[in-house]
């Protein structure tokens, strides 16, 4: 059933201004990560749609909060990468203030589903994310991307160390490994997210 749901994310707008996202009702789920680390290719994957969220060699290209809806009143949010995008220092500090307020306020927000690449694990980024998820009490769940490019025991003992470290970041946080191109973790990521939204599934009006 979850996948049916996300085969039908549909782009919805994209925001510079928390005031410009659609009513605050319903549920939603975030998709934050440092540039680079696979966020739009595992949107995509999730959904299974090709182009649903942009993907480009150039890291950094989501550069506003981009609204996909699902159905009735559920949504997934992709927020602007952190880390790379060649952009002015006072656009990339609005994108700062921008995610936290919407970390912070956004009453519809159910979880955020953080990135991160299996090679690189527990950037400051990441470890910043995790820390302001544990502070405001809001649920987490960590994909471990491109463990393609890892061995089968190197991407266990990548997921066993991030999991210990994170239980110290963010208790109650969980994490699995994922991988876009091998299609990796794409059912338990469908589910981890479909939970999340479930609550509001019976309110939300059917899907037109």
């Amino acid at each position: 059933m979850s996948d049916s749901l996300f085969r039908r994310a549909r782009f919805r707008l994209a925001a510079h201004e928390l005031r410009q996202l659609p009513a605050d009702r319903g549920a939603e789920v975030a998709f934050a990560g440092r540039s680079n680390a696979g966020k739009s290719s595992a949107l995509n994957r999730i959904c299974d749609q090709v182009g649903l969220a942009r993907t480009s060699k150039t890291p950094g290209r989501t550069q506003q909060l981009v609204v996909f809806e699902l159905d009735g009143d559920r949504r997934l949010i992709d927020l602007p990468g952190y880390g790379y995008a060649k952009v002015p220092t006072a656009l990339r500090d609005h994108w700062r203030e921008l995610i936290d307020a919407y970390l912070t306020d956004r009453q519809s927000l159910r979880g955020v589903v953080l990135i991160m690449d299996s090679r690189h694990p527990l950037k400051d980024f990441d470890r910043l994310m995790l820390q302001y998820c544990r502070d405001i009490g809001l649920p987490c769940h960590v994909l471990m991307t491109k463990v393609d490019k890892l061995s089968r025991g190197e991407a266990a003992r990548t997921l066993l160390a991030t999991r210990r470290e994170m239980a110290s970041l963010c208790p109650g946080a969980t994490i699995q490994a994922f991988s876009s191109l091998d299609k990796i973790g794409i059912d338990e990521a469908r589910a981890a997210i479909a939970a999340w939204l479930a609550d509001d599934a019976a309110e939300a009006p059917p899907a037109t």
